[in-house]
């Protein structure tokens, strides 16, 4: 796979594989390995298991499961620092081993990604600190694509806006000044959202922090705009919550709506997709077991159909297979019009791509016909339906039949209050009647242990009651705004206003061949890739929004802008938090201009673009 021009993620990949291996290395001999669960996934994205046998691991344990035993003298733990249910559950693990083992253990903590006085002071009280050796594995970003880049945080969205932990600002920000002190800084970061604006501030003082630390001038010099890489852009989840709230309409966000995607790999029953290839479990007697399995698939770009269909709507994906199984049956085909020795050979070289293409095709397949089922399914159509009106600014007691319909028909928890949580972002809450019924609803059908669940909800916003002071439809501007001109923007995002000023309803989609991000929801376009457009699309995003051709002045003028020109009192009356652009200047002017004389300007640049608090992969489709 070529590395993506601006940021190499195989150099990525490579560093944190070496730092990994070298850790293991320096515990001589054969060792038990004890993972945080959730680590397994994203450490399997960049070193295979048998690469960990070949550095002295004999057996791996989760660290969740408690039953690591006493094979091994030396037994390394690996899990996350932040979290000091972990720390405590080593500390208990290690002093089980020392009382119930006969061998003198060696044991090892690497943490990831960092040490903290928390651990540290647990492990302490535990006693057990000082017999241990303690290392850190720096696992920041870690590669999911050529171009895609994840913090493998899976606390992030709780810690932000339910805990208020600010932790993982701090890990993004000791994730992308890896990427500055490599490439150069970011020649600018621009940002909309409170926690957006901290991640900035937090990057501004790092940066101060490591040219003070630097002693040589080479060193210095190294902290220079980026020759390779245009800006950064911060976008706060909070500023859109109505889009990871929606049905993803994708053919990898279906996946993921329907079976789950992590760390790039999607877990299918048997019965949908088969056995993997060359395997076919018996029972003793010799006939094939028919009970149901499950079994892991790849969904990368490694996997060149899915490389093809994961962006499409859903839509257009069965005719897409079609088309490719008639293009496989032609090719395949094709063997019978070899007339010469070398045509021959020909075939035989690509038959192994033949038949990979085929079970890839067989799954995809399999998959699309399981997801098809689901799609036309009532249920799902009706929720669909209710939140398609729901964006599109229909009145929203008018979906409340449905949504009380859908409770008494069973439908899982979690669909239920998505749309409850949509109504009340879209349209600045519930009326106090309305959710009050519904909040009985719920605890009747579903339990009372929802009562902590919803406490939840109002807690983050997601699920509120509409006050005097907030009423349906928010007004745009005015000084309740927060201020244009010092960016401080509005304290909730307005929807209502936002529909037209942003165009986030398109009524007609070219789904077949788009030319709109509107696409990927089918007449929906997210927020926040809308506002990623409003940086780097402007010509495009102002000729939807204001009806301007390519041809006429002002748009090219401010197509040719920088920052968030020329939609910055939208952002700043009707877009929840901080909005921002922060240039950042070279310590060395001259040496500036001598590096720019050097690498040129006709390089290909890229825009980095960061997500914080998560991001759906339909908004990375639309991207």
């Amino acid at each position: 796979m070529a590395p993506h021009p601006g940021i190499d993620t195989e150099s990525i990949k490579d560093e944190l594989r070496k730092d990994l291996l070298n850790l293991l290395e320096g515990v001589r001999g054969k060792k038990n390995l004890v993972f945080e669960q959730s680590l397994a996934g994203p450490i399997g994205l960049f070193v295979k298991f048998s690469t960990l046998q070949d550095y002295g691991v004999d057996k791996v344990f989760f660290l969740e499961n408690d039953n690591v035993d006493t094979s091994q003298k030396n037994v390394v733990f690996l899990a996350g620092g932040e979290k000091a249910s972990q720390c405590i559950a080593i500390a208990e693990q290690i002093k089980r081993l020392q009382q119930s083992s006969s061998i003198e253990h060696e044991f090892s903590v690497i943490w990831v990604p960092r040490r903290t006085l928390v651990s540290n002071k647990i492990l302490e009280e535990a006693g057990v600190l000082g017999d241990i050796s303690v290392e850190e594995l720096p696992m920041h970003f870690v590669p999911l694509d050529q171009d895609v880049l994840s913090l493998a945080c899976d606390d992030a969205f709780g810690g932000l806006y339910l805990r208020k932990d600010p932790t993982s600002i701090f890990l993004a920000a000791k994730a992308l000044m890896p990427i500055q002190k490599k490439y150069g800084l970011f020649p600018r970061i621009i940002g909309k959202g409170d926690n957006a604006r901290r991640l900035m501030e937090l990057l501004l003082r790092m940066r101060s922090e490591a040219a003070a630390e630097e002693s040589t001038a080479a060193s210095r010099l190294g902290m220079m705009p980026s020759a390779t890489i245009e800006s950064l852009i911060v976008i706060d989840r909070e500023v859109d919550m109505v889009t990871p709230l929606l049905t993803q309409l994708t053919y990898e966000g279906l996946i993921d709506e329907i079976f789950g995607i992590k760390n790039n790999q999607a877990e299918i029953e048997t019965s949908i997709i088969g056995q993997a290839p060359g395997q076919q479990p018996k029972t003793q007697s010799g006939a094939p077991q028919q009970q149901s399995l499950k079994r892991k698939i790849q969904l990368d770009s490694s996997d060149k159909l899915y490389d093809q269909l994961r962006d499409a709507n859903f839509a257009i994906v069965a005719p897409l297979l079609n088309k490719i199984a008639r293009r496989l049956a032609g090719e395949y085909e094709s063997r019978h019009t070899a007339n010469s020795p070398s045509e021959l050979r020909d075939f035989v070289n690509k038959l192994p791509g033949y038949q990979a293409e085929q079970q890839s095709l067989k799954t995809h397949t399999n998959l699309t016909e399981k997801i098809l089922e689901h799609t036309q399914a009532e249920i799902f159509n009706r929720v669909l339906e209710v939140q398609q009106n729901l964006v599109s600014g229909i009145d929203p007691t008018s979906q409340h039949e449905k949504m009380e319909e859908l409770i008494a028909r069973d439908v899982p928890p979690t669909t239920i209050l998505r749309l409850l949580c949509l109504e009340s972002t879209v349209s600045g809450g519930l009326r106090l009647k309305d959710l009050d019924s519904f909040k009985r609803q719920i605890l009747h059908a579903y339990g009372y242990q929802h009562v902590l669940t919803l406490h939840n909800l109002e807690k983050m916003g997601l699920l509120t009651a509409r006050t005097a002071a907030n009423p349906f439809y928010i007004p745009v501007g005015g000084s309740s705004s927060g201020g244009a001109g010092a960016g401080g923007g509005s304290k909730i995002t307005n929807y209502a206003a936002l529909r037209k000023s942003m165009r986030l309803i398109v009524d007609e989609v070219n789904e077949q061949d788009p030319n709109d991000i509107a696409y990927v929801y089918s007449g929906y376009a997210p927020l926040s890739v809308r506002l990623v457009q409003a940086v780097v699309q402007k010509q495009h995003l102002l000729t939807l929004t204001r009806g301007l051709s390519a041809a006429t002045d002002p748009p090219q003028q401010h197509a040719n802008s920088q920052g968030w020109a020329p939609f910055e009192d939208i952002l700043d009356g009707s877009v929840r938090g901080a909005t921002f652009v922060k240039t950042q200047k070279p310590d060395s002017e001259a040496a500036a201009k001598s590096r720019h004389m050097l690498t040129g300007s006709g390089k290909e640049k890229v825009v980095v673009v960061m997500f914080l608090g998560g991001v759906t992969r339909t908004e990375v489709a639309a991207l």
